[in-house]
């Protein structure tokens, strides 16, 4: 069992972060102010924070010392630097994001001067370091047309028509609560209708996404976007986008009712383009069911079109994942999205799946830059990035555009700086305040709702009056 002693800070967070890169298994134990790992080697290492600002982290046998040969950084990041280095040499294990562990790579490379401050500072491998520092200045320019006064709307349908195996988000799985369903569309409506006179602030971007947004029936479907459009202020140049992820839910009523209401942008996402590995995940439609929802939504004149890849997929190798994005470069869409299997917390997929590196996928590092350099060459390039925790090979989530068809939405959400205003079960309103003295870092409060579909169901009003005070509308 590994364990890390923390001396002279508290940084748990943090500390927890970077043994959760190379081990499982995670616990802490605050009173005696350390961090184990059952499956870490047997080994106690000591992570300190000098009064001077700097980490070192030594084996207690004082063995070995870990300690960063230029100046301090950031409290936080300094003892996850110190620690990073440690586990890296006796793992023999080189993080591609370095010492990097929070969700916004980005925010840092904003910060930074260069790629090389990032491969110097953080340790971040060269070829990240440039994804970082690019998708970082595109960010920036996209966020510019979003203004701070301005709301952006999410509208969560956390419905889908099957689980997949990797995903724990969906609340209810329909093909055994249709009722419920309908319901929810109606409590949905209800929250938009009651919140929505007190609405009086520009709005920048709408994303309905879910779960499967298209998994209601024609009608009610349709019956939802004349809510939105009838009771929102949505501009001509409001960008609104329809997750519709299933093409078995799509079908030409869902695509003509959101061409009808002027929206241009959907998401299609196959997460493969190879039937075995659909089926073994528990998607139930093909790859020619992609291709027809792809065909139609572009006859019917829209034109962004976004779709999602997973790499990493159990089932499958890495040039399983290769021949993945040649196949949507060949489609063409406006945009694709790069995502790497991530462990969440209640899929049935285990964390030992997601992560085990000797399961026969291959390299899913070496596959994931090769369908980056693919994406490059035809043309498209990265405007947002994320990671997550427990994500397979260290590695993130990607979006690529072509031209200027970057989402704004997406920006918005994951920057951190816009206000977000969620309807829907489990959703997520923040307001965001800029601080004084940074360009970047904004204080962020956050105003959840309700996880619970049947609470929601019950509730729907009172979630919209609760948003309005939290917003001051």
């Amino acid at each position: 069992m590994l364990k890390v002693i923390l001396q002279g800070h508290d940084k748990f967070y943090g500390i927890t972060d970077i043994v959760r890169m190379f081990f499982g298994d995670i616990s802490e134990d605050r009173d005696n102010s350390c961090v184990t790992a059952g499956d870490g080697p047997d080994l106690t290492l000591v992570n300190t924070l000098e009064k001077d600002g700097r980490s070192f982290t030594f084996t207690s046998d004082g063995g070995r010392r870990y300690e960063f040969d230029g100046p301090a950084i950031e409290p936080g990041r300094e003892v996850k630097r110190s620690l990073y280095m440690a586990l890296s040499d006796i793992t023999g294990i080189k993080m591609p994001w370095g010492c990097l562990s929070g969700i916004r790579p980005t925010l840092v490379a904003s910060e930074e001067g260069s790629e090389a401050d990032l491969t110097g500072k953080y340790l971040v491998r060269e070829d990240k370091a440039a994804l970082g520092f690019e998708t970082a200045k595109e960010e920036n320019r996209l966020l510019g047309f979003i203004p701070p006064e301005d709301l952006n709307i999410y509208v969560g349908v956390p419905f889908c028509p099957s689980r997949c195996s990797y995903c724990s988000f969906i609340s209810q799985d329909i093909s055994h609560h249709m009722k419920r369903l309908g319901e929810y569309g109606n409590a949905l409506e209800n929250e938009i209708r009651t919140l929505a006179p007190f609405i009086t602030r520009k709005i920048s971007s709408l994303y309905m996404g879910g779960g499967t947004p298209t998994v209601f029936d024609d009608a009610q479907f349709a019956s939802i976007l004349d809510c939105i459009f009838w009771n929102l202020k949505i501009d001509k140049d409001c960008e609104v986008t329809i997750e519709a992820g299933r093409p078995d839910t799509i079908t030409i009523s869902k695509l003509d009712a959101m061409r009808a209401h002027g929206i241009g942008r959907i998401c299609i996402n196959p997460q493969t383009m190879r039937d075995e590995t659909l089926q073994k995940l528990g998607r139930r439609h093909s790859v020619a069911d992609v291709i027809r929802a792809y065909e139609q939504a572009a006859e019917r004149g829209f034109d962004v079109i976004n779709m999602d890849l997973i790499a990493g997929l159990p089932y499958e190798t890495g040039d399983d994942f290769v021949r993945s994005v040649k196949r949507l470069i060949e489609l063409g869409p406006a945009n694709i999205t790069v995502h790497t299997l991530y462990k969440k917390r209640r899929a049935n997929m285990s964390r030992e799946t997601v992560l085990d590196r000797d399961d026969g996928r291959g390299d899913v590092d070496a596959a994931v830059r090769e369908g980056y350099r693919l994406l490059y060459e035809a043309g498209y390039h990265p405007y947002y990035l994320y990671r997550q925790k427990d994500t397979g090979h260290g590695l993130e989530n990607t979006g690529f555009a072509k031209g200027d068809t970057g989402c704004l939405y997406n920006v918005a959400m994951m920057s951190d700086a816009r206000d977000v205003l969620s309807f829907g079960a489990g959703g997520m309103s923040k307001r965001c305040f800029e601080q004084e003295g940074s360009s970047s870092k904004h204080r962020v409060e956050r105003c959840p709702t309700v996880k619970d579909v049947l609470t929601y169901i019950e509730l729907s009003g009172e979630a919209a009056r609760r948003k309005a005070a939290f917003f001051e509308l």
